[in-house]
């Protein structure tokens, strides 16, 4: 990625390389979500996506934004999703679920939707507007159950996400399109947060996507430096979060070509910058 274009993200100019066209159409789940979970009519699903990229372009004028993540089920997608739901559902789903990064939360959307317990969900955002404006979207401020805590994840003295940890743990925490804000050590200690808000047992699971790279490498960021993810660097950098923090994980990660909506490249991007994908799992 150029200088240019790295100090061009933030700008509110639509002619950037991440701001989309109007989608025209949605994929039939992110449909049946908006229809039937926020009872949106059929006929505004898609009017109603693109104006609320437009108003949140106008706050963050962001990739994630530009380019409608913010309608990517992406967690209905991994392997695990069936053993996750089926944790959080029922009168037997006790499990806890953590979205780190969730901005518009509509993993956790999803999740309802299909049958999980909603109080057993929980959203971290930093950009509290972010919440706010998922009610909105959703239509679901007074029905969602879910907590969602305005904060970061290295914030250690939140008194919801310290409450949880004391009674266990989470079970399940997702990194969606977060890891690759940092550096390795970043990530490394990212991670070791992360192994903290888990409940300490095997099985305990992390689900997630970042930016990668097909080597990994380290590049130029908005604030300093980054690092793209390969499947091999994320399996190497899990083994020293368990050497640092004591613990053992299968790590099941990699390398495609989806980014964005429609599994669409990044063209303003570097050639070699994919998406990596994964699920760490407790021994």
């Amino acid at each position: 990625m150029s200088t240019t274009g790295l100090t061009a993200i933030g700008t509110r100019d639509k002619s950037v390389g991440w701001y989309d066209d109007p989608i025209t159409s949605v994929e039939e789940p992110v449909r049946d979500l908006l229809e039937t979970y926020s009872h949106v009519p059929a006929d505004q699903v898609v009017s109603r996506c693109v104006q609320m990229r437009d108003q949140v372009w106008e706050v963050f004028p962001w990739p994630c934004v530009g380019q409608f993540r913010f309608v990517d089920l992406s967690l209905s997608r991994k392997e695990s999703y069936t053993r996750i739901l089926s944790a959080l559902s029922g009168a037997a789903g006790s499990a806890r679920f953590l979205d780190v990064g969730c901005c518009f939360a509509q993993d956790l959307r999803k999740l309802v939707h299909d049958g999980a317990n909603s109080a057993n969900l929980y959203g971290l955002e930093k950009q509290a507007e972010f919440i706010d404006l998922a009610f909105d979207f959703f239509g679901d401020r007074d029905s969602f159950q879910g907590k969602f805590v305005a904060a970061d994840i290295f914030d250690r003295e939140n008194e919801t996400i310290k409450a949880v940890q004391e009674d266990g743990g989470f079970n399940f925490v997702q990194l969606g399109m977060i890891l690759h804000i940092w550096d390795m050590e970043g990530q490394i200690k990212a991670c070791e947060r992360v192994v903290e808000l888990l409940a300490p047992k095997p099985g305990s699971l992390i689900v997630g996507q970042s930016v990668g790279h097909t080597t990994g490498i380290e590049t130029p960021g908005k604030s300093g430096k980054i690092f793209k993810q390969s499947a091999e660097t994320f399996k190497a950098m899990w083994e020293e979060v368990g050497r640092r923090t004591g613990t053992q994980w299968e790590v099941r990660a990699e390398i495609d070509a989806g980014l964005g909506i429609g599994e669409k490249r990044r063209a303003w991007d570097d050639p070699d910058t994919r998406r990596l994908t994964f699920e760490v799992e407790r021994l």
